[in-house]
């Protein structure tokens, strides 16, 4: 699931409020404040060309500068035209989407949650606290999200209608729309009501998935919970007593849970909160900009991320970390790939020119776990193998892929850990995109097809049963 997004920058784009003066722009007196055409076009997030535009339909004027080629332009219509129209984005010039944002900032070494080093806050807070801190600005310490028992039931006769080969991304977007469904308030975009769907949805979604190892949910929740997890784990509720961790562990693995191995998945949870705007935050917030409701936005995000260059990725490096433990040596997996012309799972992300931090954390994490050793030691055996080829560094896909091979889990529980923790940063998107102007991701096709006026196209002739 790496995460090839645009990095957003965390400033506003130089956006200025015209209420400020500027040094560009010009005052024929005080209180009557001019701006120049590029002052005007930034405000208005449009093109000089349709600056000039607005000066034609009437909606603006402009008064030439005394001497010069340029045009200037009273700031108070400029704002009384923002105020009718909406302000908005402006097209950078390369071409790309860019959005204000003021979740994450990704640097060429680190990345920050609202300013702050996310590293720092995966090792001190869990993934519930970190998930309301991005949301609210506000840490809540001790936390803990529950789902309601409708929407739980609701999300969990749906997933136990699904093929028995079904996903676990399968699953969890049918519980998404399942527990919509409970849920009447669900078009209520308030941020109050954006935020008790969001607590209620990600406990649902963990508690609607099956028990590892068994054959189905009715006999799993009849069997003693130890059988499970060796220590009460795998009670079916999710009574919001106890950490998301420890309530997704048994739906990813029946091996017992120890305290090290639920420490490496809730950093990983808290980890992968965000990243900028991936492929499906881009997908979240067109949904929102849509004004759709915040089960919906993560059911875009899902529909996204089941693609198997986002969401996927970290099977494949599962898939190599074991071929490697197997086989007792990179080399000759790592050769299998090249030679193949498949690029090395798990390695590699250009938005860091080193080490991912999310896996140089996660690493660090597993160091402490004795049955991640074998593994832990495949992985850095990969890295350096490859390295003769190549200088790329681990990125996280290969750090999740450790502890799903050590932990004995299938190879989507990265997946089903990625999309889990990514819903907090899905409604993080979605409460700033409702507060934007809606529909406001609205691009122009360009024609490539016959041009007008084609005839009608003849019907084609039947040739018995298709």
């Amino acid at each position: 699931m790496t995460d090839h997004a645009a990095q957003a920058p965390g400033s506003d784009h130089g956006h200025r409020s015209s209420g400020t003066s500027s040094g560009s722009g010009t005052a024929d007196a005080p209180g009557d404040r001019r701006l120049t055409t590029r002052e005007t076009a930034e405000l208005l997030g449009v093109k000089p060309e349709t600056v000039y535009a607005y000066v034609s339909r009437g909606q603006l004027s402009s008064r030439r500068v005394p001497g010069g080629r340029g045009s200037t332009f009273d700031a108070a219509e400029v704002e009384a035209l923002i105020r009718r129209t909406g302000r908005r984005e402006p097209a950078p010039a390369d071409g790309d989407l860019v959005f204000r944002t003021g979740i994450t900032l990704i640097e060429p070494d680190r990345y920050y949650f609202r300013g702050v080093d996310a590293t720092g806050l995966a090792r001190r807070y869990g993934y519930e606290e970190v998930a309301e801190w991005l949301w609210t600005g506000e840490l809540r310490p001790g936390i803990r999200f529950a789902a309601p028992e409708a929407a739980l039931a609701a999300a969990r006769r749906a997933v136990d209608a699904l093929p028995p080969h079904s996903g676990s991304t399968d699953r969890l977007r049918v519980a998404v729309i399942a527990a919509a469904a409970a849920d009447p308030l669900r078009f209520d975009l308030s941020p109050q009501a954006v935020l008790s769907s969001a607590r209620s949805l990600i406990p649902t979604l963990v508690g609607a998935l099956p028990l590892a190892g068994s054959g189905s949910r009715r006999a799993a929740e009849a069997a003693p919970a130890t059988a499970v997890t060796g220590g009460g784990d795998g009670a079916p509720g999710a009574d919001g007593t106890r950490p998301l961790a420890r309530q997704l562990w048994p739906r990813l693995t029946a091996q017992p849970a120890d305290e090290a191995s639920l420490a490496v998945l809730d950093t990983a949870l808290t980890l992968l909160i965000d990243h900028d705007l991936a492929a499906s935050t881009l997908a979240a917030r067109v949904a929102a900009s849509a004004h759709a409701h915040p089960y919906a936005v993560v059911s875009a995000g899902l529909g996204v991320l089941e693609g198997p260059l986002h969401g996927a990725a970290s099977g494949l490096a599962h898939q190599m970390l074991t071929d490697v433990v197997a086989r007792g040596s990179a080399a000759p997996v790592v050769a299998d790939h090249l030679r193949a012309g498949r690029r090395v799972p798990g390695l590699g992300h250009r938005l860091y020119t080193g080490e991912d931090p999310r896996a140089r954390t996660l690493f660090a994490l597993l160091e402490e776990v004795p049955r991640a050793a074998g593994v832990l030691a495949a992985a850095r055996d990969v890295v350096s193998t490859a390295a003769r080829h190549t200088p790329l560094h681990a990125n996280v896909d290969l750090a999740l892929a450790v502890l799903t091979v050590a932990g004995g889990m299938p190879a989507e529980a990265g997946e089903t850990v990625f999309a889990v923790s990514r819903t907090a940063g899905w409604i993080a998107h979605a409460l700033e995109e409702y507060a934007e102007r809606p529909l406001r991701m609205r691009p122009i096709g360009q024609y490539r097809g016959p041009l007008p006026p084609q005839p009608l196209p003849e019907p084609v002739r039947s040739h018995g049963p298709v």
